[in-house]
């Protein structure tokens, strides 16, 4: 496997692709813990939660190690600080993957019960986004070789259009999810109740995150 080092000397752009495919090792993950979900296989629920935070662990150190391999003198076709902040974007999506594995961990056999919750619908919705913006991280490298311009510039801003609108659907689903919560008749536990509002909340981040992290590379094109 070559080193981040190597990555760097080979594209700059390659190492946060690199991270990248970590990060989205975590959204995979955290996709298999929401469909067994239903079946409240508790053991399971636990194992999956547990590969998350160790995939997250990886990107964690992955990061690092970009950031320690970074030369504060190296060219790059965009600022360093917007290299960093892409980088850091990418890993709070990982970091939020890992938080929402533990939060299920918590009462797997209270959820979904007596509220009805589409957690995996909710989920879906939110991975869509992102994988669209991982998707804009893989063109980055074309990006580079078009000077970020031309017509795979315009392409990526198509892009970027589209992730927006899908974010925007995918918060119209929580503000809904939210509403039937608040609105059931029996009302839950309250323990319960925050544990649903936060689950609500944390899978909806992944879409705003998304997106900003698809605008991050659509402002380096405005600047260009």
């Amino acid at each position: 496997m070559l080193t981040i080092a190597r990555l760097f000397g080979k594209s700059p752009f390659a190492t946060l692709l690199t991270h990248m495919n970590k990060v989205g090792s975590c959204m995979e993950k955290l996709s298999k813990l929401l469909e067994i979900l239903p079946k409240m296989e508790v053991d399971k629920i636990e194992r999956l939660a547990s590969e998350i935070s160790a995939l997250e662990h990886e990107a964690d150190i992955t990061k690092n190690d970009i950031r320690n391999h970074l030369p504060k003198s190296i060219f790059l076709p965009m600022d360093r600080g917007h290299f960093l902040e892409i980088l850091s974007i990418q890993d709070s999506i990982a970091d939020l993957a890992e938080e929402i594995g533990i939060l299920l961990t918590l009462r797997p056999k209270d959820l979904c019960i007596d509220v009805k919750i589409d957690f995996q619908g909710l989920y879906k919705k939110n991975a869509d986004v992102f994988w669209d913006a991982k998707q804009v991280i893989t063109e980055i490298d074309d990006l580079l070789e078009s000077s970020f311009g031309g017509i795979e510039a315009e392409k990526v801003k198509t892009m970027v259009e589209q992730i927006a609108y899908k974010e925007h659907e995918a918060s119209l689903l929580k503000q809904q999810l939210l509403k039937q919560l608040f609105c059931q008749g029996d009302p839950l536990p309250s323990a319960l109740f925050i544990l649903h509002v936060k689950l609500i909340e944390e899978i909806s981040s992944i879409s705003h995150l998304s997106e900003k992290l698809a605008n991050r590379i659509r402002m380096v094109l405005e600047i260009k």
